[in-house]
């Protein structure tokens, strides 16, 4: 601090001969790049002496520069608005801007310091695990919350920079007195801001969705990408994104194929002839699957599940550790065994009967033929 005094004092000699606006500027200016150069200084010191952890501890510099960067720049300021350079007029409104920025700043460091939180807190969990689950979960509560946080934050940050401002502050005053339809129609304006706000606490706290859970929205399937303040991203198949308000899954019935855990189980349904061998279908899925690296082991069924007038519908089952992998599982099974009827039953494969009536002058007709769908 005697450091940077002196460099004050130093520098107030040196344009002493310049008008007093001018020397106020130039005083302004060299506070600020003395206060950049310990930033810059200080940030470099930090990085070499955290270089064996700079994983760990990039993100977070990364956070708090900026932050820090601000509080320097406003001590110098402050520092700097001492000198007798400055008319009184110019350092009342200077030093309002300087109290509204002081308020902007301490904002910003409850917001880094939640965002630098988040950031710790959510270290030991990894989405890219086989069994992620609980890192699911605590991703979107946690993410979810933040963004939460960071809002409420913000608005009331905003709130007490604009009640140190007399004339903006009598306008709250006088517009909350007078309330009546000013007040109501900026509820009715914020009405979906709001309810996108509430909507992302209660997916937070019961969690319906999750990140990269696996889901059917508007008849599209794909993953929970991203969980925001007022919309969730679906990562759809085709890499196509779902942009959905957070409303909606509060109000509207959708599919979750992981809510409990990754595992489900994929259906195939073949529609074949009544002379198809059953049996024999039923041993080769068995194979099929044993030979799958995509099957967990878990669930293998062939069943007849209906039966129509000119085929049957066969229903092949398996599981998989994840959807993914249980639509490759099905593509799988359905592929191989239309090969294998092919090859070893084409008579399984569904026929259309047509029956030919034996007329006067040929009653040896035959009355039943077949043929291919």
């Amino acid at each position: 601090m005697t450091d940077f005094m002196n460099s004050i004092d130093s520098t107030l000699e040196w344009i002493g001969f310049l008008p007093p606006w001018s020397q106020g500027l130039i005083l302004l200016v060299v506070a600020s790049a003395i206060a950049l150069l310990v930033h810059a200084a200080a940030v470099i010191s930090l990085r070499r002496t955290l270089r064996r952890h700079a994983t760990y501890f990039a993100p977070m510099l990364g956070r708090i520069r900026g932050p820090t960067r601000l509080a320097l720049l406003l001590l110098a300021w402050g520092i700097a608005l001492q000198s007798t350079v400055f008319d009184e007029s110019v350092v009342f409104y200077l030093g309002r801007a300087l109290m509204i920025a002081f308020v902007g700043l301490v904002g910003w460091a409850v917001i880094a310091a939640i965002n630098v939180a988040t950031d710790v807190y959510l270290r030991r969990f990894r989405l890219d695990s086989p069994d992620n689950l609980l890192a699911r979960k605590h991703f979107t509560q946690t993410r979810i919350l933040q963004r939460t946080a960071v809002i409420v934050v913000a608005v009331l940050t905003v709130a007490v920079a604009l009640m140190t401002i007399d004339p903006v502050r009598q306008f709250g005053v006088s517009l909350l007195a007078s309330a009546g339809v000013a007040g109501l129609v900026i509820g009715l304006a914020a009405q979906p801001v709001l309810s996108n706000l509430i909507a992302g606490v209660q997916l937070a706290i019961t969690q319906p969705i999750r990140i990269e859970d696996a889901v059917v929205v508007e008849g599209e399937w794909g993953q929970i990408e991203e969980i925001t303040a007022t919309y969730v991203v679906v990562r759809l198949w085709d890499l196509r994104r779902l942009v959905v308000p957070l409303r909606y899954f509060i109000e509207h019935p959708f599919q979750n194929w992981t809510r409990e855990s990754g595992a489900i189980i994929g259906s195939v349904y073949l529609h074949l002839d009544y002379r198809a061998p059953v049996e024999e279908i039923r041993q080769k899925l068995a194979e099929i699957v044993e030979a799958s690296p995509l099957w967990d082991r878990k669930v293998v069924k062939l069943q007849v599940t209906d039966t129509r007038a000119e085929s049957i519908e066969v229903r092949a089952l398996a599981s998989a550790a994840t959807s993914g992998a249980a639509w490759d599982l099905r593509c799988e099974v359905r592929e191989k065994l239309i090969r294998f009827l092919q090859a070893e039953h084409p008579e399984g494969l569904p026929r259309r009967r047509n029956e030919v009536v034996a007329s006067a002058s040929n009653p040896g007709a035959g009355l039943g033929r077949l043929s291919p769908a």
